[in-house]
């Protein structure tokens, strides 16, 4: 829980920082002109298809006896609207993580390695394009889940506790291979992000509640398809400045979680017996001394011998 304090109470005073508040503007534009085309192409169309489909399955009696059970009868006029809107929410919501994930991402990681991780070593276990497939696959996976929990939105406290599950599971799979992609190498980042799945899906979790936030704007009735388009810039922006915030966050924790892992790993090997140390390859290793006593000397003649041999002398 502390490197998770401190993980957070960093990415605050960064986020505060007027360099990563320009950095959020360049994916906000992106979002609004692509959105501003997509919206203008296909929202009508979409429309279309949701009411076609109500039509031929019976949807407006099915919908309107729930939204009278729910007390809810005033949203009968405008539920086909409502229901492309949230249909489309998905997908704004990927829009602003696929370019935090492209754009901003790679800055947030250099900045906060820059002013707290100086030391680390880049190993680059990950790509450009292995963070696009993690956040493609990933939101296949989401979009199926957010779809099968559409009909709980009508319970505000279910559909808010559901959606920032989702998102925790979402972010915490594609922030946190962005932030380790750089400096771990492969084997580490599935290695921390294994350890720390726990940590990284609270700080998800977290993060998930402030996403949440821009959904609420979609539950504002007639009102709401009243102003869409203007809700809908709304919802991007604060879908970017949440997504960039919890690219700090992530990126803090990881980074820090990455650096423990190291110097735990460097202590462990200082703390292993060296080879040398083995008393027995210390004795094999050890250079041979000859002794004093092993010093080779004249043969000594035994006295009787010598005495012997004068004596035969002439």
């Amino acid at each position: 829980m502390r490197m998770i304090l401190r993980a957070y109470g960093r990415a605050v005073m960064a986020q505060l920082r007027r360099k990563m508040l320009w950095q959020s503007a360049s994916p906000v534009l992106l979002s609004l002109v692509l959105w501003a085309v997509l919206l203008r192409l296909g929202f009508g169309p979409l429309v279309d298809t949701v009411q076609a489909w109500f039509a031929a399955h019976d949807g407006f009696k099915f919908s309107g006896v729930a939204l009278d059970w729910l007390g809810l009868g005033a949203f009968k006029a405008v539920i086909v609207p409502l229901l492309a809107m949230w249909l489309m929410l998905p997908l704004m919501i990927v829009t602003a993580l696929l370019f935090i994930g492209a754009i901003a991402m790679p800055a947030v990681v250099r900045f906060c390695a820059e002013r707290h991780f100086g030391q680390l070593e880049q190993r680059r276990g990950g790509s450009f394009f292995g963070g696009l497939w993690t956040a493609l696959y990933s939101f296949a996976i989401f979009v199926l889940l957010w779809l099968a929990t559409l009909p709980f939105s009508a319970l505000l406290p279910l559909a808010i506790t559901l959606q920032a599950s989702l998102l925790a599971w979402l972010t915490a799979r594609v922030m946190s291979y962005d932030a380790l992609a750089l400096h771990a190498s492969a084997a580490e980042r599935r290695l921390l992000q294994r350890r720390h799945r726990w940590p990284l899906f609270f700080i998800g979790l977290c993060t998930g509640l402030l996403g949440s936030v821009p959904a609420l704007l979609w539950l504002g009735g007639p009102l709401a398809f009243v102003l869409f388009p203007l809700l809908a810039a709304l919802a991007i922006f604060l879908y970017v400045l949440v997504f960039n915030f919890t690219g700090l966050w992530f990126s803090y924790y990881c980074l820090q979680a990455l650096q423990q892992y190291r110097q735990e790993s460097e202590a462990q090997i200082s703390e292993s017996p060296q080879i040398s140390e083995s008393p027995i390859m210390a004795q094999q290793l050890e250079p041979q001394t000859i002794a004093p006593q092993a010093i080779a000397r004249p043969a000594e003649t035994p006295q009787g011998a010598g005495a012997a041999g004068s004596d035969s002398n002439p």
